[in-house]
């Protein structure tokens, strides 16, 4: 069995005995592409050379090309350990021309390396070539031998490769491995090319343009070649396997991982060995190439690869550091073709044994948090996108873990939510100084807070009050001043603004300083757990930190806000009364123009539930009852009765919330809850509750959607202009509406079936009753028609006359409509045995450009895309019938 090595070795040398000179792996971090986050492919070290801005004084060159990929375009991180081919990292084969041969040389050099070198079955082997690319089509013909049938036309950008957005580009034709029909799947661009029969195995790009804009694309000075065959896929076939994780490579260091945990890698296991193995490779590769652990860019999804390896031990059991004791197996397998590994070794065993050792620490702490967040979720919930960003902005624990931990439950993460939380703490600076990889720096703002301490938050009694400047920070650094036109986030010492949380939205307003300098507050976030920053741009001056100013939260919008929170609570207790007690907050959204609020509820509410919600909520707004706040041990709270939802960080003492009077008890209160959030004083405040959408989120969570005040009553306006002009629009009363919308539904139904009908009488003869009679074909009556304008749905019926006005005979009828055609074919039982509809309606949907069709002996049906070839699908089928 040929290794790993030996693999690698043998594509590079099959090459360098063809004039290639053999380049070392470019190091993971790019060096020529700020854009790119790492190394991705093994064209990455040549990209300048393609568009002619660098020459190498080589015209051919052949590489084991290192690559990560876990950020930005290509991500592959989450699917690690749980599909066969992904990885974060892999090597990349490929041979390159730099203007010197082109296609017919990189198909001949292919062909021969796969079949001869590698030995790969010849008959085991097809083609994706462009669907413009005949050139491309005729080479394989003439050199490999390949027959049409092995040779798929791709029209889709699957075969046309493109760097980006601008930069080199062309056709490409990809070598696809058969493993046979035990294994569910199909050739590329049919329905099943999802499945593992057909595996892609290398990717020949005809490099023959550069893109320079969205509608600029130019020749390259020299037509080029670039191909890439990724390693580990093909030493799984060459080894007789159908997973990469398998290969002698991954075997050993699974094995390794085995011996140190002294867990076997099987049944649950096996998943998380894998993940180890795979980690390792990508962790120490970057370390050796520079990268280390930080809460930043290329250190972050470093750290982030890290820790997923690093829980998966602890999952094994691991309870000291074990990663760093892997480096040696690892360095075995791959360090003499990658020496790097040997110079970086004892670096990067201390930075792994250093960060497992602080992951431990975090790691008991995010476990027993996700485990409180999701007390009350059950196999195939989700847990809200809010709190998994909560998870890693306050403790650390990154998203992928956090899937980790819910997928054994079987549960999810609204990653949405959570992508959507993301955005709002990044700076503009840092969120384009990478593709992706950048994240809020958390050491920045822990430093902050040690320094500075907490902020002092005053907006329960007002909206306006004075505060020292204690730190700023800009471009994701701490900064000593902030001048005009610069984005920060200002810390102060005591502030009104509400820095989100709890699914409030952060306050907004205006920061003027005594020295007349005005900040102007787009948001507030809460850092570190316990800062308010402030987040906006100084619109004029400058300040630096120990200025004093007056902080005024946009009132008006602090209002509107506080009745939407308050509604939520008001909806959550309606939603229990109505629905049932298993209902639970899942996430919300407060701002001062809506209120959104997930729950856990199997089935859609229906339109009967969401008028008693809206009646039941709108009765405690009229109580127009005081609202209370008051303060109390957590413990104490919910053993009065007061709800803890996972949605705020609760001291050692909490705020308590209780709304409105019960609806039946009126000595009891209507709504009971811990909430840090900022609330109306009166239900009566938020005057008016008005559900707009309800949905679902996700398995088991609902959401409602809610507007309060005026904007629900210019909401309810709408609708009702809406009411009046419809019936303006059809001369009734407002009050007959509906009465008149029901009957023009129902004349519509009764048109188009009549229409239907019609439809059917022409196709089975010009308007009769009775059909046109059948032709003969070698003794067998026949029936075909054409017919426009019919889909699939009515042929059935077309087929069934047909039948029947025959007794014995076959009936095909091809229907045309949005230049598609819908076929279907009907023998009758007495033929079946001599004539088969599948195979028959099989015949035609190939002339329309199909593929296949299905059904039973005496009914099939099918599909193509050129309806316009509908004469020709039916004589197919005709020739058929003749045999």
């Amino acid at each position: 069995m040929a290794s790993l090595r030996d693999i690698r070795a043998t594509f590079l040398d099959y090459f360098a005995k063809n004039e290639h000179e053999v380049v070392s792996s470019s190091p993971l971090v790019p060096q020529n592409d700020p854009t790119l986050l790492f190394t991705n492919a093994g064209m990455v070290q040549f990209k300048n050379v393609f568009t002619g801005q660098e020459t190498r004084g080589i015209p051919r060159a052949v590489s084991s090309q290192k690559c990560v990929r876990a950020g930005g375009k290509h991500n592959d991180l989450d699917n690690v350990g749980y599909t066969a081919r992904h990885h974060t990292f892999f090597e990349m084969l490929g041979n390159f021309s730099f203007g010197d041969y082109f296609k017919e040389r990189a198909i001949h050099h292919a062909w021969e390396l796969v079949t001869k070198e590698f030995g790969l079955p010849a008959d085991k082997l097809l083609v994706t070539v462009y669907s413009e690319d005949d050139e491309a089509r005729q080479l394989w013909k003439k050199i490999a031998g390949l027959t049409d049938d092995k040779i798929i036309s791709i029209s889709t950008s699957d075969n046309f490769w493109s760097m980006g957005d601008t930069g080199p580009c062309g056709p490409c034709s990809e070598i696809f491995f058969d493993h046979g029909e035990d294994i569910w799947g199909g050739p590329p661009g049919s329905p099943e090319e999802d499945g593992d029969r057909f595996i892609e195995i290398w990717n020949l790009v005809f490099m023959q343009f550069e893109q320079q804009g969205p509608d600029q694309r130019v020749d390259l000075p020299k037509p080029s070649i670039d191909t890439g065959m990724g390693l580990e896929r093909i030493a799984a076939i060459l080894q007789g396997k159908h997973n990469n994780y398998d290969v002698d490579l991954f075997a050993n260091l699974i094995r390794a991982g085995e011996e140190a945990l002294g867990v076997k890698a099987e049944g649950d296991a096996l998943g998380s060995h894998r993940v180890i193995a795979d980690h390792l490779r990508s962790t120490c590769f970057l370390m050796a190439d520079g990268v280390t652990p930080s809460n930043e860019g290329r250190g972050y999804v470093l750290r982030r690869i890290m820790r997923r390896a690093m829980r998966h031990a602890h999952l094994l059991g691991a309870s000291e550091p074990v990663m760093w004791k892997l480096v040696p197996a690892l360095e075995r397998e791959m360090g003499d073709a990658y020496p790097e590994l040997g110079r970086a070794r004892a670096l990067i065993e201390d930075t792994l044994k250093v960060e497992e050792e602080r992951f431990q620490r975090t790691l008991g702490r995010g476990i027993s948090l996700l485990d409180e967040a999701t007390a009350g979720l059950t196999e195939g919930d989700a847990l809200p996108g809010e709190t998994a960003f909560k998870l890693y902005d306050t403790y650390g624990f990154p998203l992928d873990l956090t899937q980790d931990a819910l997928r054994a439950k079987g549960m999810t993460v609204d990653e949405a939510g959570f992508n959507t939380a993301m955005e709002k703490q990044r700076a503009d600076a840092r969120a384009a100084k990478f593709s992706s990889g950048e994240v809020a720096p958390d050491a920045v703002w822990f430093a902050v807070r040690d320094k500075a301490g907490a902020s002092e938050f005053l907006g329960y009694e007002g909206t306006s009050e004075s505060g020292k400047l204690l730190a700023i920070v800009s471009d994701g650094a701490e900064a000593g001043a902030l001048g005009e036109g610069q984005s920060g986030e200002l810390v102060f010492d005591r502030t009104p603004f509400y820095g989100e949380s709890g699914g409030q939205a952060g306050d907004t307003g205006v920061i003027t300083f005594e020295n007349g300098a005005v900040f102007r507050v787009e948001d507030t976030q809460k850092r570190a757990g316990e800062l308010h920053a402030h987040v906006g741009v100084m619109e004029k001056g400058e300040v630096v930190t120990g200025d004093t100013a007056r902080l005024d939260v946009d009132a008006s919008k602090r209002t509107e806000t506080k009745s939407n929170h308050s509604a939520t609570h008001l909806l959550h207790a309606a939603l229990r009364d109505i629905l049932g007690a298993h209902v639970t907050q899942k996430g919300s959204y407060v701002g001062p123009d809506r209120l959104r609020f997930d729950f856990s509820h199997n089935g859609a509410v229906t339109a009967k539930e969401i008028a008693a919600l809206e009646a039941q909520v709108n009765a405690v707004v009229r109580q127009n009852a005081s609202v209370s706040t008051r303060e109390m041990a957590p413990e104490a709270a919910i053993e009065a009765g007061a709800m803890a939802l996972f949605g705020e960080k609760y001291g050692d003492r909490v705020r308590v919330l209780a709304m409105g009077r019960g609806l039946e008890d009126s000595d009891k209160a209507y709504s009971v809850e811990l909430c840090g959030g900022t609330h109306v004083e009166r239900t009566g405040d938020i005057a008016l509750f008005k559900i707009v959408g309800e949905s679902a989120v996700s398995a088991g969570v609902r959401r409602i959607e809610a507007l309060t005040g005026e904007a629900a009553r210019q909401y309810m306006d709408q609708q009702i202009g809406y009411g009046r002009a419809a019936a303006e629009a059809l001369k009734v009363p407002a009050a007959d509406l509906e009465a008149r919308v029901l009957s023009l539904q129902e004349e519509r139904k009764k048109l188009e079936r009549q229409l239907s009908e019609a439809k059917k009488q022409l196709a089975m003869g010009g308007g009769g009753s009775a059909p046109a009679g059948p032709e003969d074909i070698a003794g067998t009556a026949f029936i075909g028609r054409v017919v426009e304008g019919v889909g699939g749905k009515d042929l059935r019926g077309l087929i069934d006359e047909a039948k029947a006005s025959m007794g014995s005979g076959i009936a095909a009828f091809i229907g045309v409509n949005d230049g598609k055609a819908a076929l279907a074919v009907g023998v009758t039982d007495d033929l079946k045995d001599r004539f088969s509809a599948v195979d028959l309606v099989r015949a035609g949907s190939a002339a329309v450009g199909g593929k296949g069709g299905g059904g039973r002996p005496d009914f099939a049906q099918a599909g193509g895309p050129d309806g316009s070839k509908a004469d020709e699908g039916l004589a197919a089928i005709r020739a058929a019938v003749a045999g």
